[in-house]
């Protein structure tokens, strides 16, 4: 079941989503070279607390999960598409890192990603993030009323595969709100013209995921929550919190 958020609930999902945007350019801020995974863990928990906000990551245990999951946020460096827990890992010259946080403030969620280099970046990992930006701008792009889900997830497909990269199947976007996770799904490949209606009020967490190689493939971790490339290429996620409205789509997670 699909809720329609009041122009009142979509205001409070944009404090929650302010809350994950500076959590995010914090994590941002503080990542560098020698800095472990989960002092940046720390850092995104200190904003949450100085806000008022929690963490809908925290504990969160969905059925194909073995454990809770037991951080503010998911750290996925290099070959970690998504899902990565911090550890006490430290960051390396040249490595690229997706970071996805999220909060609830006042009974409402923000969710959002992005990713980043550290040190001095590889050309190649500088191309998947841009293709990623561009993959969410032109997904929100579409996330308007009138159109359809399906019209989201071909518009982030179409700029993913134009460069060649590859989008891990069965992962994607969500609906968003009292909940992080809620109807309806949202595919990063789809065809136009398909799928539920866009209608106001919808809040919808778009959210590509890029492959370097190519490739599709994946697989699980031994932690049982990060998701690795089959093949070892290098991975980027980035995703932003979307209002469904009148006037267009609206960024909540902007930073």
């Amino acid at each position: 079941m699909v809720e329609l958020k009041t122009d009142t609930s979509i205001d409070a999902m944009h404090a929650a989503g302010q809350v994950v945007g500076r959590a995010l350019t914090a994590v941002r801020q503080a990542a560098g070279v020698g800095v472990s995974l989960l002092e940046l863990d720390e850092v995104a928990r200190e904003v949450l607390r100085e806000a008022g906000a929690t963490s809908p990551f925290l504990g969160y245990r969905p059925s194909f999960a073995p454990t809770p999951f037991p951080a503010v946020i998911c750290a996925s460096v290099n070959d970690a598409i998504v899902h990565g827990i911090p550890t006490r890992y430290r960051l390396r010259d040249g490595d690229l890192v997706s970071i996805d946080c999220g909060a609830v403030l006042d009974g409402w969620a923000g969710d959002s990603a992005l990713s980043f280099t550290v040190g001095r970046p590889r050309p190649a990992d500088l191309r998947l993030i841009d293709t990623a930006e561009r993959a969410l701008a032109a997904g929100i792009a579409a996330a308007v009323a009138g159109n359809r889900i399906g019209d989201i997830a071909h518009a982030v497909g179409e700029v993913c595969r134009a460069a060649g990269y590859g989008i891990p199947q069965g992962f994607g976007g969500h609906g968003i709100g009292r909940r992080m996770h809620e109807d309806p799904d949202v595919p990063n490949e789809g065809r136009p013209g398909r799928g539920l209606p866009l209608r106001p009020g919808m809040a919808l967490a778009i959210e590509p995921m890029l492959i370097a190689s190519g490739k599709d493939t994946f697989y699980e971790a031994d932690d049982g929550w990060t998701l690795r490339t089959s093949d070892g290429s290098r991975a980027a996620h980035v995703e932003h919190t979307v209002a469904i409205t009148e006037e267009g789509p609206r960024i909540l997670t902007a930073r």
